[in-house]
């Protein structure tokens, strides 16, 4: 059996064609009318004076600063499993775990801290998290801070954040 081959015309014979130089300035021609259209009418222009103005558009999926949730009674949720920090592909949550002191028998976490300028905010720590311990539904996606320090957030400042939605109930 022989193969048969199908020759294919090539596109782009014309000497205009086979040069980039049109296709350049036709680039160009667009953004340069794009300048003059916006510098022509500034007002036209629409700008979020930031951080004064908030912007209030956000979507609904999005993947807000962490926070740690309680329980009915009051307890922190998380069980120190290492689940989060085994998830994180940045690897910049770090848990010390310790015994809980109420007599009950699981694990708390002593030290819980994230490092948000290496988390990536992919939300792998909350799609692996067992006990629904962790959530990324503050809303808050504005973190400012002076130096290094200011940016790693600690057990009791995750604890301390809210829900944007307004509920602290479990998912499950």
């Amino acid at each position: 059996m022989t193969n048969r081959i199908k020759t294919v015309p090539r596109y782009g014979t014309a000497a205009k064609e086979r040069l980039y130089l049109p296709a350049i300035f036709e680039g160009l021609k667009i953004t340069a009318k794009h300048l003059f259209v916006n510098v022509g009418d500034i007002n036209s222009v629409e700008t979020l004076e930031y951080p004064e103005e908030q912007p209030t558009d956000i979507t609904p999926r999005y993947r807000g600063l962490h926070r740690l949730t309680h329980r009915e009674d009051g307890s922190i949720r998380c069980v120190a499993c290492f689940m989060c920090a085994t998830a994180c592909p940045a690897q910049c949550i770090h848990i010390v775990a310790t015994e809980r002191t109420d007599g009950i028998d699981e694990k708390m976490p002593a030290h819980f801290s994230i490092d948000t300028l290496e988390c990536i905010f992919c939300g792998y720590c909350v799609e692996a998290c067992p006990c629904d311990a962790i959530r990324m539904d503050t809303g808050i996606f504005s973190v400012t801070g002076k130096n290094r320090e200011d940016f790693v957030l600690q057990k009791e400042q995750l604890l301390a954040h809210k829900s944007a939605f307004g509920e602290d109930t479990s998912r499950a």
